[in-house]
């Protein structure tokens, strides 16, 4: 431990990759496979080896690869020589990430490489997320995740908070065709295929590092501001869910409400109307693009779509198109548990 301030060691994001977004992949369901080739191009990309890395965390879900313990067996993934300084979290990458970020706040470590894996097509993923819901009152009652997500967009709808048009329109983004969409049958009412995010296999992998070795690693390091995040009630009906107090809560805390500024903002939305939500809650302003990636729309691979909204945006900032960014990543059933951090050039 060293005897520097936690509030003097600045954080950067210096490097993203992530594994190509497909419905289906075949292998094992530890993520190894496609891990191996985001950890190569991080380390040819930064000029750095695995006995680089001071720390590492990762996210993912043992519900959803099937079997007990599946991080350990996806670390094969790093190798076994040299030994390594680990932990995991049992949920999206995103709060790996945190984890690391106060691992390297502490003085305990200057790098951190933070990832995330999950095998969506291994199983029936809507009836698999079902499992963290309440075990005595809901699950028994197998709600799937789009039947959750139709209940929170119906009680939107009902409560006159935005249209299936606004629907639509996120998911048309800025070039397609809303009333096309519109036509579309629904999948759950009152949602349509465009409105849900596909199934998608997937992995992610970030590398943070500390003030002078981040801007030895990168010419252009993604400085994170702030990180915070807040949970809500997993009591489906102990809250209205046309409204996320977590996200607003967190958003508050590393802005101060002053949501100006940010030239993009990567939400971690996977249904359409959540989006609406997100950009509600957060307060974002009509000149921040939001999505530009796409979003889990186009691609949501399960415990690395959050990790991968905070990448888009570092990788933003880093290829020099943003200056300041929000990034956003949830978790739970009808965004129950919320993460934002910000991301800037200069520090």
């Amino acid at each position: 431990m060293t005897d520097r301030s936690a509030d003097a060691i600045d954080i950067a994001v210096v490097g993203f990759a992530h594994a190509p977004h497909v419905p289906e992949t075949f292998g094992t369901t530890n993520g190894v496979e496609m891990l191996v080739p985001c950890f190569q191009r991080l380390y040819e990309r930064l000029g750095i080896t695995k006995s680089d890395i001071d720390f590492w965390c990762s996210g993912s879900s043992d519900f959803l690869a099937g079997r007990a313990f599946s991080f350990i067996s996806a670390i094969d993934s790093i190798g076994a020589v040299p030994p390594i300084n680990e932990s995991h979290v049992e949920m999206d990458a995103a709060w790996a990430l945190y984890e690391a970020y106060v691992k390297l706040k502490s003085g305990q470590a200057n790098t951190a490489l933070v990832y995330g894996f999950g095998k969506s097509s291994a199983g029936t993923l809507r009836q698999i997320l079902t499992m963290q819901l309440d075990p005595y009152l809901v699950a028994p009652l197998w709600p799937d995740s789009v039947a959750i997500a139709g209940l929170q967009a119906r009680a939107g709808l009902d409560a006159g908070r935005w249209s299936e048009r606004d629907m639509a329109a996120v998911a048309a983004g800025a070039h397609g065709d809303v009333d096309a969409l519109l036509a579309a049958p629904y999948v759950a009412d009152p949602l349509r295929a465009h409105d849900v995010a596909p199934v998608t296999d997937g992995a992610a992998a970030i590398v943070l590092a500390t003030g002078d070795r981040a801007r030895q690693l990168c010419e252009r390091p993604a400085w994170i501001g702030g990180i915070a995040h807040r949970v809500d009630t997993p009591v489906l009906g102990a809250r209205d869910l046309t409204v996320s107090p977590s996200t607003s809560a967190a958003a508050q805390a590393i802005t101060g409400g002053d949501t100006g500024g940010f030239d993009i903002a990567e939400l971690h939305a996977p249904f359409s109307h959540q989006q609406l939500i997100l950009a509600e809650a957060i307060g974002l302003r009509p000149g921040t693009a939001v999505n530009p990636s796409g979003g889990a729309l186009a691609g949501n691979p399960m415990f690395a779509a959050g990790l991968e909204r905070i990448g888009f945006a570092a990788e933003a900032i880093i290829a020099g198109s943003a200056e300041r960014a929000l990034a956003h990543a949830t978790s739970g059933p009808a965004l129950q548990q919320n993460l934002v951090t910000v991301l800037e050039a200069t520090r």
